[in-house]
């Protein structure tokens, strides 16, 4: 190593630093370049602006070739879940977003059993995240979790619907929910205050729990203190949604426009939507750690508790006693392959040490 090499490495060191506080640099370009994975669920009755919103939201068009069912038709229709995958870039950090949209949710004449099919959904992911952790390739395990669901309320009625109710107590113990107050451009202030007062109290009645901001660390600066602050009271965030941009006063907004003015979707003072998205994207990292440490550790832990429990259509009956799914044959020959592998080694070992 030449001497100014040398120079040049010793003058990055002072006395009594040693560099260790570089590290959340390394984890930060580590991160950037690998990218983000968030998974979204929207869930609402139709016609309640979930796609304009979620499009505004990531300034996106997540579903360019949708085609919109007529009245017929809904009543017919059956819930069914549709994930759209699209891949965002800004300013070199790249983020894999999935949203999961749930049309027929609350369209049908009988809507006791609408939920049935996002809990399967929900459940499904995490059998699937728990049957790549155990295999042998981990290292890139996709994660298709569902890290947030906004549960949309209309603002028509004078505060949540029984399926609300049930729908939200079916499934806060499976995935962060944040309550949505749709088009809330129809509302006068006063009206929006009393409607979210009551939703709020309907929610602490009925002992459901939704995803609640963490509490901020006193080392915090006043102004994000503030932000939670101002994010919290906004609970449940009351939205309106638009693409369309218009131009007021000479400068081009996002908005609505009606026969006595614009409703700017991005201002404070119209409606919740900038606070909504400031708590998404401040808050994903949070999202994502209670649903891998509080919800998906639930499910791990009852599904252990419980065995391997064979799933409808996957059944084989072996002896006439035990019944094995295709999952449990899958994991069966990962661990007699991880054996096998082990004895090879084994194997290897002791004649290397035969030689010596």
């Amino acid at each position: 190593m030449s001497s100014e090499s040398i120079k040049n490495f010793s003058s990055l060191e002072t006395p009594g630093y040693v560099g260790f506080a570089n590290l959340p640099n390394q984890v930060h370009r580590k991160s950037v370049k690998k990218g983000f994975e968030f998974t979204l669920m929207v869930v609402g009755e139709s016609g309640l602006g979930k796609s304009t919103l979620v499009n505004a939201l990531f300034l996106t068009d997540l579903y360019p070739e949708r085609v919109i069912p007529d009245a017929m038709e809904k009543m017919k229709q059956t819930v069914k879940l549709e994930p759209s995958t699209v891949e965002i870039e800004e300013r070199g950090v790249k983020l894999r977003l999935t949203v999961v949209d749930t049309p027929g949710y609350g369209d049908a004449i009988d809507n006791t059993d609408s939920f049935s099919a996002i809990i399967h959904y929900i459940d499904d992911q995490f059998e699937r995240f728990l049957r790549d952790e155990s295999g042998l390739n981990r290292k890139n395990i996709m994660d298709n979790r569902i890290h947030c669901c906004f549960y949309f309320i209309s603002p028509f009625g004078h505060g949540l619907k029984p399926l609300d109710i049930e729908f939200m107590k079916q499934l806060h113990n499976k995935v962060n929910i944040v309550p949505v107050i749709a088009k809330a451009d129809v509302l006068t202030k006063k009206e929006m205050l009393k409607l979210k007062k009551k939703v709020l109290e309907e929610i602490a009645e009925n002992k459901i729990r939704i995803y609640s901001l963490p509490e901020c660390d006193s080392d915090e600066d006043e102004e994000y203190k503030e932000q939670v602050r101002q994010l919290k009271q906004a609970v449940p965030f009351a939205v309106c949604g638009a693409n369309t941009l218009l131009e007021v006063r000479g400068r081009k907004v996002r908005g609505r426009l009606y026969p006595w003015g614009v409703v700017e979707v991005e201002n404070p003072e119209h409606c919740d939507f900038i606070k909504l998205r400031t708590m998404l994207i401040t808050h994903m990292q949070d999202l994502q750690e209670i649903t891998q440490q509080v919800h998906y550790e639930n499910y791990r832990s009852e599904r252990l508790a419980k065995g391997r429990r064979p799933r409808r259509g996957t059944r084989e009956i072996v002896d006439d006693k035990t019944v094995v799914t295709e999952k449990d044959r899958i994991l069966q020959e990962k661990e007699a392959e991880l054996k096998r592998m082990q004895e090879m080694i084994a194997a290897m070992q002791a004649k290397m040490q035969q030689t010596q």
